[in-house]
């Protein structure tokens, strides 16, 4: 602190002989009483069974306490209150109103990284994909460090320490801070307004509060035990236990959920169960005892009681890893035998042990067999309601709102987008060729070890063709000659970055980028840009074909609406006679 520009009274000083004297009179102690510097504003009478060692800085106290405790080379802000700490605190800064009560000890080594740069062996735990945290870390970023690694080893190799010496958290409690009824907190640094209350360990970490003034998100409560991680802007409670992890924006974590190697970002709901090597992207929930996430990639996923994966074969270790595609949901006491990788908004459920990939059929049921085998219904989920509400929800649950607080993660939410409907104009040319292969005697076409009945290719033809419409007639203008005129390039693929849709392109352009900063930039300008690069898309990517049935997209859209509104109805109907079954007043 800059003693120059302070005022006279607010500078520090010495005790004179009538201080120390008042102090030890106080139940007081130092080592030495000449590393204790005070200002005219410290009110003494305010200090009581302290014990000074090292160097110790106490200004204006106000109507804060400092009783029962033992500080070690700590300066302290104003008007903080540091009460019952047997351990003492150690090797830090407090800041303006911090509150520190019924703990038992909180210490800084010199230069502790509090947190910043551990390596979260995600995914493979085996360590060969490895992201490092930070603040402000995105869950794009951490989706290039985990599915790239070599953009990490070898691109960002020389930018990567100094990227980080810039995110150095100071040892610190914040201002406003609390932290009441706790164990021991070991080099942790602790952000302007955030509580921790009753947690029972903490190490190597930080918790980060981004927020304005009085919206902060960042709690850690009750029984927390947590080793190697970050915090930011999130909600860890009840019980949770977590090593090498990253906690983000919005994510809450409560009842016991226990996490190793694992990455939570915006909007995670995670209760109970266990994660493992988990890459949760964003509104990814779990919210059973019985559920184990593990070396997945995940969001907008909801998982079911006893879902369960596999990475271990016995034979070269816990290697294996597949991805969720964004909106798949899983069954009760489903499996997948990993890797695997599932397409988009789909739902998993039984065993399925033959490493399906099933991205090129979005939106389908997958089925597991008496043998493990993957039966697919393509595009069934289209047909659903609840696809839609899902659609509509995720932005009004987003707990980062209302915060004032800049967004790490990019989120685009449209359940047809460029990304699923790149997919399904694809799983229809696929379709059409698989009918025209005769059925094998078990009346099922097979396809990468996946197994179609032909009345579900014919059904899904039909869907994913209304779903193109219905997207057609969102993204297009009104009247004659809708499709935007092409250019006579072609279209480029793109890409779900854990829950930001960007295209290939791009992806290719970041990765010869040697500069995280410049990355979140370039991600940044794709998120503004995202409707006009869809547009480009559109114009290039739907071919003669399809303009001449221009036409039809509006019938088809209104088909299509009426058909999830039908599901709608249905389902409400049998909601009210389940109602009237379970009624007291039932005849």
């Amino acid at each position: 602190m800059n003693q120059n520009h302070l005022p006279e009274n607010d500078r520090l000083r010495l005790l004179t002989p009538d201080e120390r004297a008042l102090l030890e009179t106080r139940g007081c102690y130092a080592d030495c009483w000449d590393n204790v510097r005070i200002t005219d504003t410290t009110d003494l009478q305010r200090i009581r069974n302290v014990e000074f060692r090292g160097a110790v800085a106490l200004h204006s106290l106000a109507s804060g306490i400092l009783r029962d405790c033992m500080l070690e080379d700590v300066e302290t802000g104003d008007d903080i209150t540091i009460r019952n700490v047997p351990g003492g605190v150690k090797g830090c800064r407090i800041a303006d109103r911090a509150v520190i009560e019924n703990t038992a000890r909180i210490s800084f080594e010199q230069e502790a990284a509090c947190g910043v740069g551990v390596s979260v062996d995600v995914l493979d735990e085996t360590g060969s994909r490895p992201v490092v945290i930070y603040p402000g870390l995105s869950a794009q970023t951490a989706c290039l460090m985990a599915r790239v690694p070599r953009w990490t080893s070898e691109t960002l190799r020389l930018s990567l320490p100094d990227f980080l010496e810039k995110r150095h958290l100071p040892a610190e409690i914040g201002e406003e801070a609390v932290i009441r009824d706790c164990g021991e907190l070991f080099n942790v640094h602790v952000g302007r307004e955030v509580r921790i209350e009753g947690a029972s360990r903490l190490r190597n970490g930080a918790v980060i509060n981004n927020a304005a003034k009085g919206r902060a998100l960042a709690y850690v409560g009750t029984g927390t035990d947590a080793e190697n991680f970050i915090i930011e802007d999130g909600h860890v409670d009840a019980g949770v236990l977590l090593r090498n992890c990253y906690v983000g924006q919005g994510a809450s974590l409560e009842k016991g959920f226990s996490a190793h190697d694992s990455l939570f970002f915006a909007n995670c709901s995670m209760e109970n169960g266990e994660a493992c090597a988990l890459f949760a992207g964003p509104y990814t929930v779990s919210m059973h005892k019985s559920t184990l996430l593990i070396g997945c990639q995940t969001s907008f996923m909801n998982a079911g009681s006893a879902t369960n994966q596999s990475n271990h074969m016995y034979k070269l270790g816990p290697v294996h890893w597949g991805i969720l595609e964004r909106g798949v949901k899983t069954s009760s006491n489903s499996y997948l035998m990993l890797g695997a990788d599932i397409g988009a908004f789909s739902l998993l459920m039984g065993d399925h042990k033959t490493h399906p990939d099933s991205t090129q059929f979005p939106f389908s049921y997958l089925f597991g067999d008496e043998r493990g085998a993957t039966v697919v219904v393509p595009g069934a989920m289209l047909r659903s309601c609840g696809l839609m509400r899902d659609e509509k929800k995720w932005p009004t649950r987003d707990r980062r709102l209302k915060r004032k607080l800049p967004f790490n993660d990019r989120i685009t939410f449209e359940v047809l987008n460029p990304y699923t409907v790149d997919r399904m104009l694809e799983a229809l040319s696929t379709i059409r060729e698989l009918l025209t292969r005769q059925a094998d005697d078990d009346r099922f076409v097979r396809y990468r070890g996946m197994k179609f009945s032909r009345a579900s290719l014919e059904r899904a033809e039909r869907l994913y063709t209304l779903a193109i419409f219905r997207y057609l007639d969102e993204r297009l203008p009104e009247g004659e000659n809708r499709f935007p005129e092409a250019d006579g390039e072609e279209a480029d693929r793109w890409i779900d970055l854990s829950g930001q849709l960007i295209t290939r392109t791009l992806l290719e352009h970041i990765l010869l980028t040697d500069n995280l900063e410049e990355t979140e930039r370039m991600l940044d300008a794709a998120q503004e840009e995202y409707r006009e690069e869809e547009l480009r898309w559109i114009a290039r990517r739907f071919d003669t074909g399809w303009r001449e049935r221009e036409g039809e997209i509006k019938a088809g859209a209104e088909e299509f609406e009426k058909m999830v509104e039908t599901d709608r109805s249905e389902y409400l109907e049998q909601l009210n006679e389940e109602n009237a079954m379970l009624s007291l007043q039932k005849s």
